[in-house]
């Protein structure tokens, strides 16, 4: 079996670090993620290179071109070709004091580069030359069982780097694979070291899962029944369980809800979108509520106010997941916003365009078009959304406004709060059609503030400077 032969870029560049070593005397394989990906025929993202080489002989045969990023455990990070490549020397590693990093290394042959490797379809080499794969743990059966199973004793892979509890799960969901049996039993036992991993790097995984799954639903429900979203994001844990009136929600409970609006969103997903979805709706389970229904003398199941609530909880979820602050922005906008198309039709018009310039618009339509699609099915709000969106294609939905600050200033008008109220007035007028020019303005500020004294100062407006 030849794979890794072919003269893209990529591929190519990485060829050549490999030349350079074999060259020198040292053994160099592809391996790891790059053979996964190639064999199942996915596009490569990266190349890793293993070798016999040592860090310090790795640097010397790439001079100017490398960075030691993790050297002390046999890591260079090499340039060549445009391209960034981790040549890591084959090794064994010590104990994992920590759950995540080993505590020293030793240089070893590639079988026990394999055998320390932490799933079987990840501890696969193939030469650079031939392209033929070398297989030290099972690793091709698995990738034709489309199984993951933890090298070695399972209990002692995750003890080593907790972080594979996360990863068992991303690389089950984005490769639609299942997790073998001792695999994930060992997994739901130890669920709970989770907790040790950086917020960062539990993000990341997450992320991973929902933004490059086919299914998103697969890894959540993973998630969910390992144990593990218990435990890094209860929030979302617990939407399941949590019933919605049936006529507006026929799916089922919040939980279903939201894995069925995932898995709608194609991808590649955008991560603002991807988690404005997972948490569109975790203001729901603390704003349950059941109150009597006139209509059929029952009761009737109500969420109040669960979009700003949700906000508030996404941005505390973000934030404790140390994400960036535009994406926290975002999110926190996406999910406090998602039912505002609703009263989209009753709104008047100056509303409507402040609305949807917003810049997270184009997104908050993707959110609701999927919240409609697995709800209720009822499009009549969304289509007048999208229609009055796409109405402004051939023009700015929220124009340069017709009069800024400084010329209402100019105008006669005093400083202060009723300066900045009268200037969103005329902005609103002129969304309204009502004011066209800026004469226009200057009329209808001089009208305004005349009415609302003293905002006018005691001196002639100038005339307005015509270029």
């Amino acid at each position: 079996m030849g794979i890794l032969t072919d003269d893209g870029a990529l591929v190519a560049a990485a060829r050549e670090v490999a030349a350079t070593l074999e060259r020198a005397g040292h053994r160099a394989l592809f391996a790891g993620g790059c053979v996964r990906d190639a064999l199942l025929g996915r596009p490569l993202k990266d190349v890793d290179i293993a070798t016999s080489a040592t860090p310090d002989q790795v640097e010397a045969l790439f001079r100017g071109q490398t960075v030691a990023v993790g050297k002390a455990f046999g890591v260079v990070l090499v340039s060549h070709g445009g391209f960034q490549f981790d040549v890591a020397t084959f090794r064994t590693d010590g104990l994992y004091a920590d759950g995540r990093h080993p505590d020293g290394v030793r240089f070893a042959t590639a079988e026990g580069d394999a055998q320390r490797r932490d799933f079987t379809v990840n501890g696969l080499f193939c030469d650079p030359e031939s392209g033929e794969v070398t297989d030290f743990v099972g690793g091709l059966a698995d990738l034709g069982a489309r199984v993951i199973r933890a090298i070695g004793e399972p209990a002692a892979r995750f003890g080593e780097d907790h972080l594979r509890l996360l990863r068992a799960v991303r690389f089950a969901s984005v490769l639609g694979f299942a997790i073998e049996p001792a695999t994930r039993a060992a997994l739901e036992r130890h669920a709970a070291q989770i907790r040790t991993v950086s917020a960062e790097r539990v993000a990341n995984e997450v992320l991973r899962m929902v933004c490059e799954s086919p299914r998103p639903s697969v890894g959540l429900n993973l998630l969910r029944e390992t144990g593990l979203l218990a435990h890094i994001l209860p929030e979302v844990a617990a939407l399941c369980g949590t019933a919605q009136p049936p006529q507006f929600h026929p799916e089922g409970d919040v939980w279903t809800h939201t894995c069925l609006m995932l898995d709608a969103l194609p991808p590649p997903r955008l991560p603002s979108l991807a988690l404005a979805v997972l948490l569109h709706d975790v203001g729901k389970p603390p704003t349950y509520c059941e109150e009597p229904d006139p209509a059929t003398g029952g009761t009737r199941i109500r969420f109040p106010c669960h979009a700003p609530v949700g906000a508030e909880l996404a941005e505390a979820v973000l934030t404790r997941l140390r994400q960036p602050a535009a994406r926290i922005a975002e999110v926190k906008s996406l999910v406090s916003g998602h039912m505002r198309f609703v009263e989209a039709a009753k709104m008047r018009r100056a509303k409507l365009r402040r609305f949807m310039g917003e810049a997270t618009f184009p997104l908050l339509l993707e959110l609701m078009r999927v919240d409609v699609l697995h709800s209720n099915g009822d499009f009549t709000a969304w289509r007048f959304l999208k229609e009055a969106f796409d109405s402004f294609k051939a023009e700015p939905v929220l124009p340069e406004p017709l009069a800024r600050g400084r010329d209402l200033l100019a105008w006669g008008v005093a400083p202060g709060p009723a300066l900045g109220a009268l200037l969103d007035e005329l902005y609103d007028a002129q969304l309204e059609g009502q004011v066209t020019t800026r004469e226009e303005a200057r009329d209808y500020v001089l009208r305004r503030a005349r009415s609302q004294k003293p905002v006018l100062d005691k001196v002639t407006p100038p005339p307005i400077p015509y270029a």
